[in-house]
């Protein structure tokens, strides 16, 4: 059942007012008597060229508003410059209500358009379906190719115009939740490294649970690649890293990992390089995002370790890779746990707690329950200490100074970092990054 109604009348020519008039009476006419059980709600997006005309392109097309007393309440006219921002302030309106479902209704020559900026803002969650204005449109003021016909791809001349005006568009919107904060550790030598963990706030995803620097973007989730992309930039902008070099792993949840340079993995949780400028990073929202750095040899990997990836030994497997490839010596590793969820938070199932108590009893709290609490990250550090880390080069939340913990945990500070144990399936996510400048 269509949930919501988006009426495209953005690049119809102002002298067919009296035209679009007609077409929009008939065609919430339509809407209204299709939708008596379930009225959805009404979007009307057209074009607001300049400050000036606002005013009057509302006013016109107020006539064939009126009458209609059950859509009345559901109705929005959205004006805006570009097709981008009308488009994306009604994806807010749209998720602001938890609204999947949307049927699109535009001329023909729009619709091809239309997709193209519907596959850049939204994702799969979304189903789209799409119906004809009937409308003879004058195809220069429809800013289409009079040769393109609906079905055949645009030119890529276009396609670049709509990806630059997305672009232009979300790097307009200001920074949500506050300023974007990196936390840094103390044990990695700034003067050879550039690393960090980010929080959660200045970005501009704006659904509550992805709020607002959310690094990744999943067909499950609302946030789109490209507003991901836009909250990286950020990031990079502030860190000082490039974006275009910037290589993130592929999560399995298991101990793969990647060596930077030659074949890459279907999926991995662990990379690693010695190339400078080039950034890694590792996603977590609960699970712990793991750095590791040689200034001696200076070389640098990450690693995203849940769970699984820890009883499988990925930060070791990591270290590994560092010291076969760039012949690094264990006891020059440094090697930091990033914020992750904590064992005052973090239960497992019974059979799976009993795998970490075999670790060490101490990774375990309340083994006798049916979900004991978990300690990922001391398991993590005994590993690591197992396979010759040394235990001052582990930075946790065991550090002795807590002024200068990094390792907070994420179930327990909404205000600062995304948990998928706390928030659900529709959880954002922070990174760990590093690179050798």
């Amino acid at each position: 059942m269509v949930e919501a109604v988006l009426i495209d009348l953005f690049s119809l020519p102002a002298n067919l007012q009296n035209n679009i008039q007609g077409l929009l009476h008939n065609t919430l006419e339509a809407i209204e008597k299709c939708s008596s059980s379930h009225a959805p709600l009404v979007y009307v997006m057209c074009c607001q060229r300049q400050e000036s005309e606002r005013k009057g392109e509302q006013e016109f097309l107020l006539p064939a508003l009126g009458g209609f007393q059950s859509l009345k309440r559901r109705l929005e006219v959205v004006c805006a410059q570009t097709t981008a921002a009308a488009l994306y302030t009604i994806k807010q309106r749209l998720d602001e209500k938890d609204l999947s479902i949307i049927k699109v209704i535009l001329p023909t020559l729009r619709k091809d358009l239309m997709k193209v900026y519907i596959d850049h803002l939204f994702t799969a969650v979304y189903q789209f379906e799409f119906e004809d204005l009937q409308v003879v449109p004058d195809s220069e003021s429809l800013q289409i190719s009079e040769h393109q016909h609906e079905g055949q791809m645009l030119p890529s001349q276009d396609m670049a115009l709509i990806q630059s005006e997305i672009q232009m568009y979300l790097e307009s919107l200001p920074s949500l939740k506050g300023e974007l904060t990196i936390l840094r550790s103390s044990l990695i030598p700034d003067d050879i490294f550039l690393h960090g963990f980010t929080t959660r706030t200045g970005g501009i995803s704006y659904i509550p649970t992805l709020s607002s620097c959310n690094l990744f973007s999943s067909s499950k989730r609302r946030d789109p690649q490209v507003v991901v992309k836009e909250n990286l930039r950020r990031l990079a902008n502030a860190a000082g890293f490039n974006p275009e070099a910037f290589h993130r792993v592929k999560v399995d949840h298991a101990n793969a990992v990647c060596i930077l340079g030659k074949t890459e993995p279907d999926d991995y949780d662990g990379i690693v390089t010695n190339q400078k400028g080039v950034t890694l990073a590792a996603p977590g929202a609960d699970c712990i995002p793991v750095l590791f750095a040689d200034p001696v040899r200076r070389a640098c990997g990450a690693a995203h370790s849940g769970w699984k990836g820890t009883l499988l030994g990925v930060s070791m497997a990591t270290v590994n890779a560092m010291v076969s490839e760039y012949g690094c010596n264990m006891k020059d590793i440094l090697v930091v746990l990033g914020p992750s969820v904590g064992p005052c938070c973090y239960k497992l199932p019974h059979e799976s707690a009993k795998e970490f108590h075999r670790i060490d009893p101490n990774c375990v709290r309340l083994f006798d329950s049916a979900s004991p609490y978990i300690d990922i990250r001391r398991a993590t550090r005994i590993l690591l200490e197992r396979g010759g880390i040394l235990p001052e080069n582990i930075q946790d939340d065991s550090i002795t100074d807590q002024n200068q913990n990094i390792t907070f945990c994420t179930a327990c500070h909404p205000d600062k970092f995304y948990s998928h144990f706390r928030d659900g399936t529709n959880f954002g996510t922070q990174i760990g990054f590093i690179s050798i400048k």
